[in-house]
């Protein structure tokens, strides 16, 4: 699998041909800190300074390479396709090869990063229901209004509880049911296992 640029994220990079290998590599080294612990514009700065180009274009050249090491470690491609990928920028052979390296160095630290960085959604605990009929009013002496209250207990990832309750009526709660049934056929489908592949 192939990595795709957009264009602007091209133009970030096409930064890195005009520097040292050497700052490529401080760059790539920016770039993984940076996922760690968040974005220093100090460290912007220093480098502009340094180089002698604009903040931006230094800034613009560190998140593109930010991009290019984490979209290609989410998707878990391989040193190949990598290779490949960056070949299309037009870089010279030493400069892909340097990218390469950096992308075989850091791929497993990034992407244990991303897994700390994913937020923990809460999971089922627990379900507990009432069927409320009301039969009739003041107003209507023969009527059927059912009504479904659901209590759903969940829990996060840091074992807090919490308690949502939803009320709604048969005929809701069945389309609910029947749109709930053909998302989880449809990930059984290749397409579906394919995307669940690379997430993975």
């Amino acid at each position: 699998m192939l990595l795709v640029l957009s264009e602007e994220y091209k133009e970030h990079l096409a930064f890195l041909p005009k520097v040292d290998p050497a700052v490529v590599f401080e760059f790539g080294r920016i770039a993984v800190e940076f996922l760690k612990r968040g974005i220093n514009s100090k460290v912007y700065e220093g480098a502009a300074r340094k180089l002698g180009f604009p903040i931006t274009t230094v800034q613009h050249g560190v998140e593109g390479l930010m991009f290019l090491l984490t979209e290609s470690s989410k998707l878990m491609i391989s040193d190949i396709d990598f290779k490949d990928s960056v070949m299309v920028l037009g870089f010279s052979t030493e400069l892909n090869e340097i990218l390469l390296q950096l992308y075989v160095e850091n791929h497993s630290t990034i992407r244990s990063t991303l897994t700390q960085l994913a937020p923990s959604l809460p999971s089922y605990h627990n379900l507990e229901w009432r069927l409320d009929v009301q039969l009739g009013s003041r107003s209507m002496r023969q009527q059927v209004v059912p009504m479904v209250t659901m209590l759903l207990h969940l829990t996060t990832g840091n074992s807090d509880n919490r308690r949502c309750c939803l009320q709604t009526n048969p005929s809701t709660l069945l389309h609910l049911i029947a749109v709930l049934e053909a998302a989880l056929a449809s990930m059984k489908n290749n397409h579906a296992r394919r995307i669940l592949r690379n997430i993975k």
